[in-house]
């Protein structure tokens, strides 16, 4: 591979109005019109912050683009996170470039640990602060290969070049500093990346997206853009951290004399400045809890993308001896987590802090989707206790990190592709993408759909869904274990959990195929009567047992223990539902003595 940094003067940043879609003329034939690229995306199409990961594959040669985890569904009990399916890049290993990351959301980057030996170890680029948190996280794994990871700054590098095209990254807005997106220039023209994003004018702890670069990368050959789909069904623009910023200062003028606690996600670095420059502003001390949120705080800060005056953050055990009109706690639980710090302290289980009444409990995030419920709850029991709580639906104390329509409608006019391709949402989002695109002016043949695993094919005059596919399910992650969680695991887990297990112990002469004793029957997680009937119950258990060991021995089975128990299994499994239509684990343990 041959990499080089090119220097660029920096841009100015600055707005721009909607202008036309680009008119293309009738294609001319070139040499290089034979030429594909295929797109494929393994994670980040069919949900929302979903193990994103894609890559763009160009005469033989491979550009990934994240590397994230997904955090697990109800449906996957004792699953930690779910990482990409590599199998298509491990066997094409030699081909890879290297992996670009747009940003440090654990969606983006979390799978880096499990996968990099896999498909060759690449150079990593990425941002400061990504990189800084890129390379925290891998101290956690330390069995994992040592990252090569390069710095990448859009004002300092105008591209990454390679043998068959180039990558040039460009500063984009979200939730967190140091967001990219990357335009890839092949022969063919360009392709933009353009993941989680939106457009801030007024940010905090960030500067405004680079529209000058945008526009200029995208004023030559335009071919394709992917750009996020999450907020395509909210209207307008995706408010800026500044109004934030003040609905926020409200809220801390009106919590005189009373505790702040303020819950947001450990990533949102932005939140979490204005919440320290306000704590400053009313005299009060700031306690960061919650791992990741510390972690997160502690990097930022080292590299210099938080402000805070010497002895604002103080610990846990400095903040008892306060008055609590001195007192701000920021930390993560923003989402109803049954193990967070806020959960710990409404159910008194915090070693140092636990609810009070009068408290000013403060939710800076958004529910994520399948955690309303869990939300809902968290508030209602924090009401309960006395404590005054503040949400988004109630004022603008949270904004999106993922724009609106308006912003991604001037995202489809500062680049102008010929062709179109949502990402990064549910199917009903990518849906909307696909009219706000069509509203701009892009062609509906020229915008495709695809779902994860697809491979996309684009030339100069067409895009489609291939019949090709690359290998895109789900990889478990549960404890030390990779991969080795399968859908019948997860199938028994959830079983377990809602129709507990029978366990029967029996013992049987091996030589005559009689049982010794009476079979033993235990039941966990299964509720059945009591007393007396519970007696009865098991009695009848008992009797299946035997009447399934001694048709077994009459049939010459009693060497075939496998048989044996599968029919132990089957005829226990249905006589229990048949009288409580439960389908409970059976366990069947056959000794032969």
């Amino acid at each position: 591979m041959n990499s080089e940094k090119k220097q660029a003067r920096p841009s100015r940043q600055g707005g721009s109005k909607y202008r036309g879609v680009r008119k293309y003329p009738s294609p001319t034939p070139k040499k290089n019109s034979s030429d594909k690229i295929k797109v494929c995306f393994l994670g980040g199409l069919e949900a929302v912050g979903e193990k994103n990961m894609a890559f763009i594959e160009y005469k033989n040669q491979i550009a990934i683009f994240d590397a994230g985890l997904m955090f697990p569904e109800l449906n996957m009990p004792g699953v930690d996170y779910v990482i990409p399916n590599v199998e298509y890049l491990a066997k094409n290993k030699k081909k890879i470039v290297g992996l670009f990351i747009t940003h440090g959301h654990y969606d983006h980057i979390g799978a880096i640990p499990h996968i990099m030996e896999k498909i060759g170890n690449p150079i990593i680029y990425a941002a400061p602060l990504t990189k800084a948190i890129i390379i925290k996280r891998q101290t956690d794994f330390p069995n994992a290969p040592k990252l090569r990871v390069i710095e990448i700054d859009p004002n300092k590098m105008d591209e990454i070049r390679f043998d068959k095209f180039k990558v040039h990254p460009f500063h984009i807005n979200h939730n967190i500093p140091d967001s990219l997106g990357f335009a890839i220039e092949t022969d063919l023209g360009k392709i933009f990346y353009v993941p989680d994003f939106k457009f801030d004018f007024t940010p905090i702890v960030d500067k405004p997206a680079d529209l000058k670069r945008i526009t200029k990368l995208a004023a030559k050959d335009p071919l394709l853009l992917m750009s996020d789909s999450t907020g395509s069904e909210d209207p307008g623009y995706a408010p800026s951290e500044r109004k934030i910023f003040g609905e926020l200062e409200r809220l801390f003028e009106k919590a005189k004399g009373t505790r702040i606690i303020a819950s947001t996600f450990a990533s949102l670095l932005n939140r979490v400045q204005q919440i320290i420059w306000l704590s400053e502003k009313f005299g009060r001390k700031v306690v960061i809890d919650g791992y990741s949120m510390k972690t997160n705080v502690a990097i930022a800060r080292e590299n210099g993308y938080l402000d805070v005056k010497k002895n604002t953050i103080i610990s846990p055990q400095e903040a008892i001896a306060l008055p609590k009109s001195q007192l701000t706690i920021m930390c993560t639980g923003s989402q109803g987590e049954g193990n967070a710090v806020l959960m710990r302290m409404v159910n008194h289980e915090h070693r140092h802090f636990k609810v009070e009444k009068g408290d000013t409990i403060i939710f800076s995030s958004s529910a994520v989707p399948g955690n309303e419920l869990s939300v809902s709850n968290l508030a209602d029991n924090l009401n309960r206790q006395g404590a005054n709580v503040y949400h988004y639906k109630m004022m603008d104390i949270h904004t999106s990190g993922h724009g609106s329509q308006e912003d991604i409608k001037l995202l489809m006019s500062l680049v102008r592709p010929k062709f179109f391709m949502p990402i990064h949402g549910k199917y009903s989002m990518l849906k909307k993408n696909t009219e706000l695109a069509e509203q701009t002016g892009i062609k509906k043949e020229n915008i495709v759909i695809a779902n994860n695993g697809q491979i996309v094919e684009i030339s100069k005059d067409s895009i489609f869904v291939t019949k090709e596919e690359v290998p895109a399910n789900n990889i478990m992650v549960d404890g030390l274990g990779v991969g080795d969680v399968s859908e019948v695991v997860l199938r028994d887990r959830s079983q377990l959990a809602q129709d507990g297990t029978i366990i029967m112990i029996v013992m049987i002469d091996g030589k005559k195929g009689e049982i010794r004793g009476e079979p033993e029957i235990m039941a966990k997680g299964f509720v059945y009567a009591k007393g007396a009937e519970e007696k009865e119950f098991q009695k009848k258990i008992k009797d299946v047992v035997r009447e399934v060991v001694s048709k077994s021995a009459s049939k010459d089975h009693t060497t075939n223990w496998d048989y044996l128990k599968n029919n132990l299994r089957d005829k226990v499994g249905s006589y229990i539902f048949k009288i409580s239509e439960r389908r409970p684990i059976i366990l069947p343990f056959v000794i032969e003595v």
